[in-house]
């Protein structure tokens, strides 16, 4: 394996000659942001890079909130690598996948995870922080998680909204608490609720749980105590993990709540390296499309401090008005490698000064699959430059798409649903 190669993403003329234009490793742990419009050839380029660091034997993780880019990337997947591919695919209906939000390993895991729960039903629920999720809502919430996970056996999001309807249940999960604040919240809190007001609070809770738990394929994959795959194991040991959340198959809540778990679920298990020797810390290449549906405040604020936890982030989506303000300055302010396709009159005004001396004009008439690059090359400010973006890279002359879709059904499917 060799981590220390460049990255190829494009050339640009210079002096009537066209030269290689590249990423260096060094800079891509300092991450790549990219945006543009549809159609002028975002995917392409993050595609060509994820092909490039799969053949180079790296660790790589794939979010696609539409399909085809998993589909390209298992087209062109290489022998050797055959066996290191994760293949998460929940429309698979007969085996899908299993996944547990709630599955930790240490006090910490479990208060993050904890708190990540609360999180992704802010981003789901209450985007613009308008009242929807509330303290009320983060209280019942943060308990309810901390006393399920508490069980040795394990607890998930689907056994919350039990605890509240189910006597027998909550006493045998509160057994197994230990944390005196959870204690508290059980003896001294709710069994002194008036039953009007814990029924009113009760129908307002078990609501935002009710479409997946009734949803046969998303209760098969979230209700599940122990996950198809361990994302510790799959980091350290540099697998190539493809997550296809095709919304035309499964739906657009459906896809924004298992891409929620699953990036805090990889930030978890990321987070954790932050205690190893470097030389224990496999370099992981992230790749995530339409990143603003699937990451929450926490994944921003990691964005400054993950090249200790040799993380390399690569976002990309369509327009800035997409970003939460919390989450714009945090790509805004962390990212080294800027790359803009052609953007529209508004992001192209909020761009301007990122990508001086470019104007206005020049970001709003980029010609289609060209781009603008703005990198600091090993911590050095250069001026942005057009590139012009490499075609989709060939296919093998024998592909093995169809042996590592059945490897992985087998391997990872839940078992129990079928």
């Amino acid at each position: 394996m060799n981590n220390t190669e460049d990255v190829l993403i494009g050339q640009s003329a210079y002096r009537g000659q066209n030269h290689k234009v590249t990423i260096q490793s060094v800079d891509r742990f300092r991450h790549t942001y990219m945006i543009g419009k549809t159609g002028t050839g975002k995917s392409t380029l993050y595609q060509n890079m994820a092909i490039q660091d799969i053949n180079a034997g790296r660790g790589v993780c794939f979010v696609d909130p539409h399909g085809e880019a998993i589909d390209w990337i298992l087209e062109r997947i290489p022998k050797n690598r055959i066996e290191d591919v994760i293949l998460f695919d929940p429309s698979e209906e007969d085996a899908p996948p299993a996944l547990n939000l709630l599955e930790w390993k240490t006090e910490t895991e479990k208060d993050f995870l904890a708190s990540e729960a609360i999180q992704i039903f802010y981003k789901i629920f209450d985007p613009n922080s308008a009242g929807i999720i509330g303290p009320q809502f983060e209280h019942w919430m943060r308990n309810a998680a901390l006393t399920v996970m508490s069980d040795p056996e394990g607890g998930t999001l689907t056994e919350i909204p039990r605890l509240f309807v189910d006597k027998e249940f909550e006493k045998h999960k509160r057994s197994f608490v230990t944390d005196p604040a959870v204690q508290e919240f059980w003896d001294k809190q709710m069994s002194k609720t008036a039953d009007f007001h814990r029924s009113e609070m009760l129908n307002y809770f078990s609501s935002k749980f009710g479409r997946f738990i009734t949803n046969r394929l998303m209760n098969g994959i979230i209700s599940q105590k122990q996950s198809s795959f361990n994302f510790d194991d799959a980091v350290a040991s540099e697998k190539i993990i493809l997550i296809n959340l095709s919304k035309g198959r499964i739906g657009d809540l459906n896809a924004q709540m298992l891409g929620l778990i699953l990036m805090s679920k990889l930030q978890a298990s990321i987070m954790k390296r932050a205690a190893f020797a470097e030389d224990k810390r496999p370099p992981m290449y992230l790749y995530v499309d339409e990143f603003q549906n699937l990451v929450t405040d926490a994944f921003a604020s990691m964005l400054s401090e993950s090249r200790k936890y040799g993380l390399a982030v690569h976002l990309t989506n369509q327009y800035i008005a997409q970003l939460p303000e919390k989450i714009r300055n945090a790509i805004l302010g962390n990212v080294n490698t800027m790359i803009v396709f052609q953007i529209g009159a508004r992001d192209a005004d909020t761009l301007k000064t990122e990508m001086k001396p470019l104007e206005e004009h020049d970001l709003e008439n980029v010609p289609i699959h060209y781009y603008y690059l703005k990198a600091a090359i090993k911590g050095e400010a250069h001026d942005p430059f057009l590139v012009n973006a490499l075609p989709p890279t060939d296919k093998p002359a024998e592909e093995y798409s169809k042996i590592i879709k059945s490897l992985s059904h087998l391997q990872y499917g839940n078992l129990l649903l079928r």
